[in-house]
């Protein structure tokens, strides 16, 4: 099954080979990656109110330099997934990573909103790295260390976010708009060099060929409900738009199923993905995505909004994001510590304990959401939570998949919790804007209506613990060995 590729690398691949293995600066090192691929998601956040005057267009056509990036991340994963297992995970981060690049270069001279869309949705791109990552982390490091490693980089897609938000708005304040986009240029471009120095080339290798028009049928399938479920609140969700889109994108992929259930190398293994450890893994992992990138909307509007609103607490956006940050920060502490509990427990115990606590932190905000302290102490909650549940999905999924389609199922996992943050996205942001009154000249959203979107998400945080408890305890599972020795 294992695929040696050494005759055929480079003389300065071997030279990479040959040396000892420095394992927690490559983890360091992916981590780095994670983190600048998360934070693009935030990026353009403080900015979004003033797109439409920023870029000459109108507030409908500058949603799409955030639903670019969100379309991108969604398709781009689970292929990059498919193309690292093939021809190497870290060749394939390296090409991201210079995407990124080319889409912060473009966003940095945009001045108006073709070229911004076409940036951001290159920039969104980078999202892939991040189950790359935990694949290399499979292939490079003894077992001993694997676990923390992978809990660290899984915990990158939501504390990027956390993190960076606070950056973003710190440098908007200060300096012209265009920085944060120079910003990610140079995060890329030092994060590209440590990658080519310090991360080892992957000679675990699937054998097949790319199945191009498998990528095609799931990018057009994919686009078209993500779209649908992006807009549907702008198009109307009744509209021909959100119908056609949503039953249109259902159907591609129906076909596109059936067409990669008769392929020798298809891009996803939907035999694999349909075995029960790893189909519940993902459908907890949509759960999962929902219920943390709950907060991430609910949460900074109450710290926003007006107090005249009656419902607001009145911070600007950067006091909000650094209330914020700790939620992600608690998210990265909890890396080491689930490792262990991961060894202790299990992951999919792990697995249900985080979705338990999001739900615990969203019980909490029913009836603390008139202070501070009150959304910071219920947005730490809900990072321990989200960190544990973070650590074990990952660990989930590589004990079912074989070792050479890693990379693919992490990229898989990976699009299962973004399709759980832009349904969120959807129904919380659809939930906030109807449930709502008009102060003055702005419609604010009412108590009721938080409340009704923090109940919804503890609903859907305890459907994940659920799902988690009925994974398997013992499937027949592929050797973890470490592709190159300790």
């Amino acid at each position: 099954m294992v695929n040696s590729t050494t005759d055929v690398i480079s003389d300065r691949q071997r030279d990479l080979l040959s040396r000892p293995l420095r394992p927690r600066l490559i983890t360091a090192v992916l981590a780095l990656a994670g983190l600048s691929a998360s934070f693009m998601s935030t990026l353009v956040i403080p900015i979004q109110p003033q797109l439409p005057q920023l870029l000459g267009a109108s507030k409908d056509d500058t949603t799409w330099v955030i639903t670019a990036t969100l379309l991108s991340a969604a398709i781009i994963t689970p292929i990059a997934g498919r193309l690292g297992d093939l021809y190497g995970k870290r060749r394939v981060v390296i090409v991201l990573l210079g995407v990124l690049v080319i889409g912060s270069v473009i966003c940095a001279f945009s001045t108006s909103l073709v070229p911004m869309i076409v940036g951001r949705a290159l920039q969104g791109a980078v999202t892939g790295v991040i189950p790359l990552g935990i694949a290399i982390l499979r292939d490079v490091l003894h077992r001993d260390k694997l676990g923390g490693a992978i809990a660290l980089v899984s915990a990158t897609l939501g504390v990027g976010g956390a993190l960076g938000l606070p950056i973003s708005a710190l440098i908007i304040q200060n300096f012209d708009w265009h920085a944060i986009f120079w910003l990610s240029v140079v995060l890329a471009l030092v994060v590209l060099v440590l990658v080519v120095i310090v991360v080892p080339p992957s000679v675990l290798r699937s054998p097949g060929t790319f199945d191009l028009v498998g990528a095609i049928g799931l990018a057009i399938g994919l686009s078209a409900i993500l779209l649908a479920v992006s807009k549907g609140s702008s198009w109307g969700w009744a509209s021909v738009e959100t119908i056609g889109c949503a039953a249109g994108g259902l159907a591609v992929l129906v076909v596109w199923a059936l067409y990669e259930l008769r392929q020798a190398s298809p891009l996803v293994d939907l035999r694999v993905a349909a075995r029960p450890a790893v189909l519940r893994t993902n459908l907890a992992s949509i759960a999962m995505g929902f219920a943390l990138f709950g907060n991430s909307i609910a949460f900074p509007q109450l710290l926003e909004l007006p107090v005249a609103s009656g419902v607001g607490l009145g911070l600007g956006i950067l006091a909000a994001s650094l209330v914020m940050m700790p939620s992600g920060l608690a998210m990265m502490a909890m890396s080491p510590v689930s490792a262990r509990l991961i060894s202790t427990f299990g992951a999919r115990i792990l697995l249900a304990v985080g979705a338990c606590l999001l739900a615990v932190s969203y019980i909490l905000a029913l009836f603390l959401m008139t202070a501070v302290w009150q959304i910071l102490l219920v947005a730490i909650i809900a990072g321990f939570g989200a960190g544990l549940g973070y650590a074990a999905m990952p660990t989930l999924i590589m004990q079912s998949v074989p070792a050479t389609e890693s990379a693919a199922a992490n990229g898989l996992n990976a699009l299962m919790r973004s399709l759980g943050t832009t349904i969120a996205a959807a129904v919380i942001g659809s939930i906030l804007a109807t449930v709502a009154v008009q102060v003055g000249s702005i419609s604010v959203p009412t108590v009721g209506g938080f409340r009704l979107v923090f109940a919804i998400a503890a609903a859907v945080s305890l459907g994940s613990a659920v799902i988690a408890l009925t994974i398997p305890r013992h499937e027949e599972h592929y050797e973890e060995q470490p592709a190159l020795p300790d």
